[in-house]
């Protein structure tokens, strides 16, 4: 052990070639090392870097691969689903009454409680109709009295029809008329399609720009 720390007793840093051996070889192991090291730095962790990135995007375009064929096998299904979307829309659609529908369906809600034997004391449409994206609701301001039982088949009655109407905030109370006699407020909603003239003037109002404020 002693000859070989002998070896590194005064070593001339100025010429190394006169170095022992051993030195020598130590010298050019910390060379090749340092030589690693600046390589990994200056070039190579770029290039790992870049690999590293590479197997990134690789996972990810498998991925994406996976969802675009798992996609295009149940292409079929999806279309045949956007089918059966279409038809039962459609279906819906047509339980919506056009504008010249709407006095007919008035007259039904009117005669479905009539023919239960109900008393009309108020039967009011609202001045406007609220439109919304593709249709326009009429709510219908209403007060029948009559029994339970009847007023119970008129609402039946009314979920019947062919055309959509609903009955909302309905509220029961007793009258003076007699026991049985009961007096009930609801709101009767109907709905209409718009039609392409009133789709074309609600896109025109969409893309009017709004007033800048002064």
């Amino acid at each position: 052990m002693n000859k070989l720390l002998d070896q590194f007793k005064f070593l001339n840093p100025k010429d190394p070639g006169m170095w022992p051996a051993l030195p020598k070889l130590l010298a050019l192991l910390a060379t090749l090392a340092a030589l690693v090291a600046a390589g990994y730095v200056a070039d190579w962790q770029g290039q790992i870097d870049e690999i590293a990135a590479g197997a990134e995007q690789e996972i990810k375009l498998k991925d994406e691969y996976k969802n675009k064929k798992q996609l295009a096998v149940n292409l079929d299904l999806y279309r045949q689903q956007l089918r059966e979307i279409d038809t039962s829309f459609g279906a819906l659609l047509k339980q919506l009454p056009n504008k010249s529908q709407m006095d007919a369906l008035l007259v039904d809600i009117n005669q479905a409680g009539l023919g239960r034997g109900l008393q009309f004391e108020l039967f009011r449409p609202a001045a406007q109709e609220t439109i919304k994206d593709f249709y326009a609701e009429l709510p219908v301001s209403v007060r029948v009295t009559g029994s339970y039982h009847d007023m119970g088949q008129f609402a039946s009655d009314i979920a019947q029809l062919s055309r959509i109407v609903t009955l909302n905030d309905i509220h029961v109370s007793p009258t003076s008329k007699g026991p049985n006699v009961l007096a009930m407020d609801t709101s009767a909603k109907t709905f209409r399609y718009l039609d392409e003239e009133e789709l074309a003037k609600k896109r025109k109002a969409a893309r009017k720009p709004a007033p800048r404020k002064q």
